[in-house]
């Protein structure tokens, strides 16, 4: 099976879904205040269906927005500065962050030192991104990303790139001049023709120099709990998420890549349609599929439910693009022709080991 290319969504270049357009909001270094959120909400109910996904790089999608009112929609996103008047640089502006960083920390300092300097960087591919994760313990191993910064065994910053297994070790003053020379490396090599980092890397090798420190060893994701609020598929009406930030008092929320809320300031409280507890449906990778997204050609998230906890990693994929996860799953079920190809250990658009399962003889397979 041949690899598919997709691209990714953005305020400026919404993605036609089979419930209207896909307009994407990039919270900076994954944080909104709760007046933010009141404000998505409310575009969500006037320009779209009300439906709100959160996507594996910890952003934000109004849905079912139609074309007609995509100008209007677009103006209010950018006058409340929630989205770049520029097009280039808001679709350059792919940081995904642990949002386990603290006020002041590298962290974020990383983030608005690349934030401010994202013109220098050459043009790449829409889906490539940067990923900070330099706390003492790396927490986002299992996010996509092409560019890393990640701590080194001794506490130091490294920029490692995705695929290799290790990377190059920087101060922070250099970081930003770093990530530049790896992009423009990555064009100069031919990296826009395989379209992602750790795929070029399939076949062109990394200079010596930036592949010779190990990252710390990776941290555990926290779960949901106390202030932290599983959402179930990533996806959520306005209300609710409305609700949830009146319901616990939150000042801020920040957006995990892990589908789950961090709510800053609020009161740990159960509120219905989150889950306020480890649940095995937080594991698994399920895009909306079918009726929802036009490419989807099978519904998604019932079998993703029912298999919930029954195999190791889990990716159920309406169509061969996999948009959903990137990495290597231990089972990916992909959509086609309203029924399902197994891949095991494997991606979404890599060759399956069966095909044309229905969703019984899947669960059979898996009892």
């Amino acid at each position: 099976m041949s690899r598919v290319r997709g691209w990714c969504p953005s305020a400026h270049r919404p993605m036609v879904s089979g419930d209207g357009l896909l307009v994407r909001v990039k919270p900076r270094i994954g944080r909104l205040s709760d007046s933010d959120m009141k404000t998505i909400g409310l575009l969500s109910d006037s320009y779209g269906n009300g439906v709100i996904d959160l996507t594996s790089r910890g952003n934000l999608q109004i849905r079912g927005v139609a074309k007609a009112d995509h100008p209007a929609l677009l103006a209010d996103l950018i006058a409340v500065g929630l989205v770049d008047a520029e097009p280039a640089r808001e679709e350059r502006r792919n940081i995904t962050v642990s949002p386990l960083w603290q006020s002041g920390d590298r962290t974020e300092r990383l983030y608005h030192a690349i934030e401010a300097r994202l013109g220098d960087l050459p043009d790449l591919p829409g889906k490539m991104g940067v990923v900070i994760d330099a706390g003492p313990s790396p927490v986002l191993t299992g996010v996509s990303g092409d560019f890393r910064f990640e701590s080194a065994l001794d506490g130091q910053l490294i920029l490692r790139a995705d695929g290799a297994g290790r990377g190059m070790a920087v101060i922070e003053a250099d970081a930003v001049d770093a990530l530049c020379e790896m992009a423009r490396w990555f064009v100069a090599t031919g990296g826009p023709e395989a379209g992602r980092m750790a795929r070029h890397l399939e076949r062109v090798d990394l200079p010596a120099e930036w592949r010779g420190d190990g990252a710390a060893r990776a941290g555990a994701r926290p779960e949901p709990g106390g202030a932290v609020y599983g959402v179930p598929f990533g996806r959520a009406t306005a209300a609710d998420l409305t609700k949830l930030v009146s319901d616990t008092g939150a000042r801020h929320v920040r957006v995990s890549p892990w589908r789950m809320l961090f709510l800053e300031g609020a009161a740990g409280v159960e509120v219905e349609g989150f889950l306020s507890s480890a649940d095995p449906v937080l594991d698994v990778a399920a895009c909306p599929g079918a009726p929802a997204c036009a490419q989807g050609q099978v519904e998604t998230r019932g079998i993703a439910r029912a298999l919930a906890g029954r195999v190791g990693t889990l990716h159920v994929s309406g169509c061969a693009k996999g948009c959903a996860r990137q990495a290597i799953s231990e089972v990916t079920l992909v959509g086609r022709a309203g029924r399902f190809d197994l891949v095991r250990n494997g991606r979404a658009g890599d060759m399956p080991e069966r095909s044309g399962l229905t969703d019984a003889q899947v669960l059979e397979l898996f009892a």
